[in-house]
């Protein structure tokens, strides 16, 4: 079953005992929703679940600490609380781990040009000229006399814009 960047769900899972055990769909659905139920259970009882060649789930205790508002700065005082963790087998992180170093597949070699030579590739040879040239700078326009740039006017200098009220 490949799910191609698609969320696992519960309705995924239950599908794949149906093809898998071939137990019917309903019957499925109750057996995977028995499994997650049982798991949340453990984990509300404070106790740890292993799963051969799959992983463990926990509790982790997490202390009182200061944390930060972060858009306003403020302390805030965040409370202690447990946390669930999930540590992955080795056996899963291995096969992780091999279908993510899979060769990836060679370019294509490159076909000789109509001399019978390969084609050179731009990187390849050294002696060939940038492909960016830089222009040289522009020059400076030239004002025409009386005509010097002023500076721009200061805030005190600014006439007040009109007010959209009228005077009663």
């Amino acid at each position: 079953m490949a799910l191609n960047g698609k969320t696992l769900t519960r309705a995924d899972l239950a599908e794949a005992v149906f093809e898998k055990v071939g137990l019917p769909r309903n019957e499925a659905a109750e057996l995977v929703e028995s499994v997650l139920k049982q798991i949340v259970y453990a984990l509300e009882r404070g106790e740890a679940i292993k799963l051969s060649s799959f992983g463990s789930f926990g509790l982790r205790q997490k202390s009182e600490r200061v944390g930060r508002n972060p858009k306003t700065g403020e302390v805030v005082p965040i409370t202690p609380r447990q946390v669930i963790v999930f540590k992955a087998s080795n056996i899963m992180k291995d096969r992780i781990n091999a279908t993510l170093s899979k060769p990836v597949k060679p370019a294509e070699a490159e076909k000789p040009a109509a001399g019978g030579k390969p084609a050179k590739s731009p990187k390849a040879d050294k002696s060939a000229k940038p492909s960016k040239v830089e222009k040289p700078a522009k020059p400076a326009k030239a004002t025409k006399p009386g005509n010097s740039a002023k500076p721009p006017k200061s805030n005190s200098e600014k006439k007040p814009a009109p007010s959209s009220r009228r005077d009663a």
